[in-house]
């Protein structure tokens, strides 16, 4: 069987691989390869879709921020705002968090209960204090994905599904990789943008794995009355206990949830979509009339929560475009640039790449 020749190959078509291999098609011969029957069908597909500075923390907040004019060039972004809100015993907590986001130049606005009020009907009202974020927005996912994959395939990358990695071998002359189906390709540089997969993917490559682990978030969608302020903000618990969102007249609900699982398509688990209604009803007085749909995605950290975004330092044949957490989305646009630029040896103008290195593992 004859191999196929690349220069860079890219395992994974969720958002991290779409956005990188986008940037890459350009200037080298690019595949990109998805073990699913369509790209995105993982995390990319399940994502709560929102764009906010502060989500990630300070760490995630310039690529984030980075971010936040190109989505806007792109057109998928709508506005949204997002109100993180905690009790009387919080509020110090909250206070930090906004002098946190304040001091890296973000519009945060503290409120009392009563201005919290305006913006979630029905707020109980243990609920005495929050931070405003008014850049807040909503992501169009789908848009925003549909445009890498255009993208890269503008720019003459290959994108095959149904792709499944079995073996991964490296020699002198580069990377052959063995799919399930028997094809080989070879390359020169292997971009690991596996999301839940990355750890196995690197020890296919026989690199040592940096501890990325895939941790299962659960989303509800309900019908609730009285029905969902369309201009809802976000609302964010301050201590990470759950977040709510409007989506076309329904509610869209999580527990904030962060169970650790194997690799696999992930599933909504009912304790944790029933401890997510009743953290809601400590937070409004609504009234949960259905729980229409739900659904469960893997988010994947580095031990230290931030993104990897590098060459391994035992081989530099081998990038790491992965640990992108539930914030992989709204960081996309930047991560991608910056990621490209590594891997073509480019000057790299606003972004320090540092902090993202694989070299902070040792």
């Amino acid at each position: 069987m004859t191999d196929n020749r690349f220069d860079i190959v890219v395992v994974g078509a969720g958002m991290a691989g779409a956005s990188l291999a986008a940037h890459l098609a350009d200037h080298a011969s690019v595949l990109v390869l998805e073990g699913e029957d369509r790209p995105g069908y993982h995390t990319t597909g399940r994502s709560a879709a929102f764009w906010t500075e502060s989500y990630g923390g300070p760490g995630v907040q310039p690529l984030t921020t980075a971010s936040g004019p190109m989505l806007r060039d792109l057109g998928v972004l709508s506005t949204r705002t997002a109100l993180t809100i905690g009790r009387a015993e919080q509020t110090r907590d909250v206070e930090a968090f906004a002098s946190r986001y304040a001091k890296l130049g973000i519009d945060v606005q503290l409120l009392d209960h009563e201005q919290m009020a305006q913006h979630v009907p029905g707020l109980r009202s243990a609920w005495t204090r929050g931070a405003l974020e008014p850049s807040c927005s909503d992501i169009d996912v789908g848009a925003l994905h549909a445009h890498y994959l255009a993208k890269l395939r503008q720019g003459g990358a290959e994108l095959w599904c149904h792709a499944r990695l079995v073996a991964v071998t490296r020699s002198s002359a580069g990377w052959q990789l063995t799919l399930e189906d028997g094809r080989r390709v070879r390359c020169a540089t292997v971009v690991n943008a596996a999301g839940a997969w990355a750890d196995p993917v690197a020890r296919l490559a026989g690199v040592r794995p940096l501890g990325i682990a895939p941790l299962r978030r659960t989303i509800a969608q309900l019908r609730v009355a009285p029905s969902v302020p369309a201009r809802l903000p976000l609302v964010l618990d301050i201590a990470e206990r759950f977040y709510f969102k409007p989506d076309a007249g329904r509610l869209w609900l999580s527990p904030h949830d962060e169970t650790p699982s194997a690799p696999c398509d992930a599933a909504a688990d009912e304790v944790d979509v029933a401890t997510a209604i009743e953290r809601l009803k400590d937070v409004v007085d609504w009234s949960v009339e259905r729980l229409e749909h739900r659904w469960a995605g893997l988010r994947s950290f580095a031990p230290d929560r931030l993104p990897v975004l590098g060459f391994d330092p035992r081989d530099t044949g081998f990038f790491w475009f992965a640990g992108q957490g539930g914030f992989g989305i709204q960081t996309a646009p930047a991560a991608a640039q910056l990621g490209a630029a590594l891997v073509l040896g480019q000057a790299i103008d606003n972004l320090d790449p540092e902090p993202y290195s694989p070299l902070r593992f040792g």
